[in-house]
């Protein structure tokens, strides 16, 4: 027994310690010196408490080089699934489940538009070399280095980055922002199946003779394809556990409205929270060159930055920069569309797909003279139909010139309002708002997109009609139509993905969010008795209250005591009404207005929509226009369910939606409203692609964390409308503070960690801080970096 009791205790140390040398064997190396071909000086690497790579160089190809070897140790598989994501390569290493994710990213000719981008691109630019540099950085780290344990998981082989790689996340990035898939067949099909009294709840002014082609346009098979694109472009996303552009606030104020007599800028873009997090923060250093930079995976460019000097962020413009087209087929020859007055070619190409575990699988990619088509169903069993009518995609990321790259490597040098306003020109898709501010006193905005000069009284937010002239498109406005402002008198810019307004008066269609949010930071803001701050910024920054709710139930309070009549729901109901509209962890308002709101959306929208458009219609931001204009409505056609044999009031409705609420949130939390507080109803947890799966998520996802804050107000962590329990879905992606009278000690927070890597400290070292509000130094100052530097990492020429 002894023998056997050593031998069972030998095996398991001898396990224990194979995993364990595994895991070393993973883990980023931060400290001691490296050999790096390629390199002409030395180069030191100070890491700080966080884990942010602080880069000193002697010249600035030293620079990125080494940028893209420490972002690669950090961020490897983040790489890796990126760029298999945007071009169509998921299935591969995922298996058969992301099929149809991979055939709608080959159908947005992502792969294709970047390759001939590179192969047309002046290799001699100093953009050009900085990114080949980094990403020999990039692919050195990896030829020399063990598989990050995501590689083993899913039998990944090794294989070089390429500038096409970074072009095609561009083009995922882009896509992220297109909310036309899923809004424009759904008001469409409200438009032409449902009419006119329908459409009005929508804010969308009807437009009959702009409907489709006279016969019947689109069948249920097209409207079914239709369907199931909207829910594939969201749900595409979602399943890669990937991040998502969703919208943002910036605002810049200068001196005569800060305290310090500087201006301040503050930046949070929101977007899907995903581990690891959509940021890598480093410090670049040579000479003639300084930035405390945020990076994207494959990009040597930071998207948001700052130095001594100037500063800027980003919000999504959100612009309507994609139209879906219907085409006519001619009769005789299912092959061509008519197009501009005759019929024209479709051209087509067979392209496959390597699936996990299976044989490739063969499909075929359309395209008219429009642009390529969308909606060719994407089937559960792999086999592609043809859609009766041909839906062709019009956008203007691969109709545009996009010197994207060229633009951001002058926005990480832009010092003047000259030099960022020449940048973000430069900027043509995905649409960006550019909030700027410098220690010289300006402030400045720029939406930055080419925005397409369509048809006069063409309304893109619907399906358009490819065989008149609605489609068609003369060129781009110039960028002096673009909102901007610079220096404004009032003292301060507000950018919170509202409606813009160009200076040329011209219509700029969109996706646009709620004012609310705009608002409640431009009356704050606007307030002349306050001096801006770090301190008070956080405030701003981290606000949870929004009128949104109190404009949903004040029409309908009303109506609420008129049906409710059990005493226990009578106190529920006074309490809802009583509650101010604001989001901190332990209200229990927030709790009953957000799972009432699902119900009135259920019982009001799914009758007339069906599952599918339902589950579009509340991932779009058309329900956030829509319901305080269907609240106030009491005789809007919505209210009635078309599954009834008696016609239902608004009434009705409001009592039935309110007894599922209260009955769910007793089912769920149980008979005490005490304990329906927000935090236990809605939680953030980062979710690691791999974390989709059980029981690798409670190896990889971090979380879940009590979250305050909701759907459009400043700290916007936001969950889907849906049923309780709300799982944050993203958010603030960052929280930035810069006063330029100190830039050197601006505050920023990662929502995770600056590290993809399993068992890392810096994994997930940032992630309670970040739920509970709390700001990190970024650190700049040559004796901050020196004092607070925990590991230094050299890398040399080899000898």
């Amino acid at each position: 027994m002894k023998r056997s009791l050593s031998v069972i205790a030998f095996v398991v140390v001898l396990i224990a310690g194979s995993g364990a040398w595994y895991i070393h064997g993973k883990q980023p190396v931060r400290d001691g010196e490296i050999a790096l071909p390629k390199l002409q000086a030395p180069v030191t690497v100070r890491y700080d408490e966080r884990g942010v790579p602080h880069i000193k160089a002697e010249n600035q190809d030293d620079l990125y080089r080494t940028l893209g070897y420490v972002h690669a140790q950090d961020r490897l598989f983040q790489m890796e699934i990126l760029r298999r994501l945007a071009r169509g390569e998921l299935a591969e290493v995922l298996g058969p489940k992301l099929v149809n994710t991979d055939k709608l990213f080959r159908s947005l000719r992502i792969r294709e538009h970047a390759d001939a981008y590179v192969a047309r691109q002046d290799k001699n630019t100093p953009a050009w070399k900085a990114l080949q540099a980094y990403l020999d950085g990039v692919n050195q780290f990896q030829a020399t280095h063990p598989k990050p344990i995501e590689f083993d998981v899913l039998g990944i082989e090794k294989r070089p980055f390429t500038a096409e790689d970074t072009l095609s996340i561009g083009g995922y990035l882009a896509y992220s922002f297109a909310a036309a898939f899923r809004t424009e067949p759904l008001l469409t099909y409200v438009r032409d199946q449902l009419g006119a009294d329908y459409l009005k709840t929508l804010d969308l002014d009807w437009q009959p003779q702009g409907a489709l082609h006279p016969s019947p346009a689109l069948t249920s098979k097209d409207w079914k394809g239709l369907g199931d694109l909207a829910l594939l472009s969201q749900q595409a996303l979602e399943d890669a556990g990937l991040p998502q552009f969703e919208g943002s606030n910036a605002w810049a104020v200068s001196g005569s409205r800060t305290q310090s007599g500087k201006p301040l800028l503050a930046g949070d873009p929101h977007i899907r929270f995903s581990v690891p997090a959509v940021w890598y923060e480093a410090q670049l250093s040579a000479p003639g060159f300084e930035l405390y930079g945020h990076f994207q995976a494959l990009n040597p460019f930071a998207l948001l930055g700052h130095n001594m000097d100037f500063g800027w962020s980003l919000t999504m413009f959100q612009n309507d920069d994609v139209d879906l087209i219907a085409e006519k087929v001619n009769p005789d020859n299912p092959n061509q569309v008519w197009y501009q007055g005759a019929w024209a070619d479709m051209t087509s190409r067979i392209d496959q797909i390597k699936v996990k575990g299976q044989s490739p699988i063969s499909f075929t990619l359309r395209q008219s003279p429009h642009g390529p088509i969308v909606n060719d169903v994407l089937t559960a069993s792999g086999i592609q139909e043809h859609a009766d009518t041909p839906v062709a995609m019009w956008w203007s990321f691969l109709e545009s010139e996009n010197p994207i790259l060229q633009g951001f490597y002058e926005a990480n040098r832009a010092d003047t309002l000259d030099k960022m306003r020449s940048a973000a020109e430069k900027i043509h898709s995905p649409g960006l708002n550019v909030v700027y501010a410098n220690a010289h006193g300006d402030i400045g905005w720029w939406a930055a997109a080419q925005l397409p000069r369509r048809p006069e009284g063409v309304n893109p937010a619907f399906i358009l009609d490819g065989s008149t002239d609605q489609a068609d498109k003369n060129g781009f406005y110039p960028f002096s139509a673009n909102p901007q402002e610079e220096n404004p008198a009032r003292g301060y810019i507000v950018s919170a993905n509202f409606q813009p307004v160009s200076p040329l008066g011209i219509e700029i269609p969109g996706y646009y969010n709620l004012a609310e949010r705009g608002r409640q930071l431009d009356k704050q803001l606007s307030d002349n008795s306050v001096k801006w701050n770090l301190d008070n910024s956080q405030a701003l920054q981290l606000g949870t209250r929004t009128d949104y709710a109190e404009q949903i139930l004040k029409p309908l309070l009303p109506v609420l005591r008129r049906v409710v009549s059990d005493p226990e729901e009578h106190d529920l109901l006074e309490r809802l009404a009583a509650w101010k509209g604001d989001y901190p962890v332990d209200s229990v308002g927030a709790t009953l207005f957000n799972q009432f709101l699902f119900n009135l959306c259920d019982q009001t929208f799914r009758d007339e929509l069906g599952d599918a458009l339902f589950s579009t219609l509340i991932s779009t931001r058309v329900i956030d226009m829509a319901l305080p204009r269907l609240a106030a409505d009491e005789h809007s056609p919505w209210w009635n369910n078309r599954n009834s044999n008696e016609p239902e009031s608004r009434d009705h409705t409001v009592k039935v939606a309110w007894h599922a609420a209260v009955s769910h949130l007793k089912s769920l939390y149980g008979l005490n409203p005490e304990e329906w507080t927000w935090g236990k109803a809605h939680t953030l947890t980062h979710e690691h692609p791999l974390g989709r799966q059980p029981p690798l998520d409670m190896l990889f996802n971090v979380g879940p964390f009590a979250a305050p804050g909701t759907h459009e107000v400043p700290n916007n962590l936001s969950a889907s409308i849906t049923t309780a329990p709300w799982p944050v879905t993203y958010g603030p992606s960052t929280r930035r503070l810069i006063d330029f009278a100190d830039p050197a000690h601006a505050l920023g927070i990662n929502p995770v960690g600056q590290s993809g890597v399993l068992f890392d400290k810096h994994y997930a070292d940032q992630a309670q801080a970040y739920v509970t509000g709390q700001y990190r130094p970024e650190r700049f100052s040559e004796g901050d970096v020196a004092g607070n530097s925990r590991e230094v990492l050299r890398l040399v020429p080899p000898r």
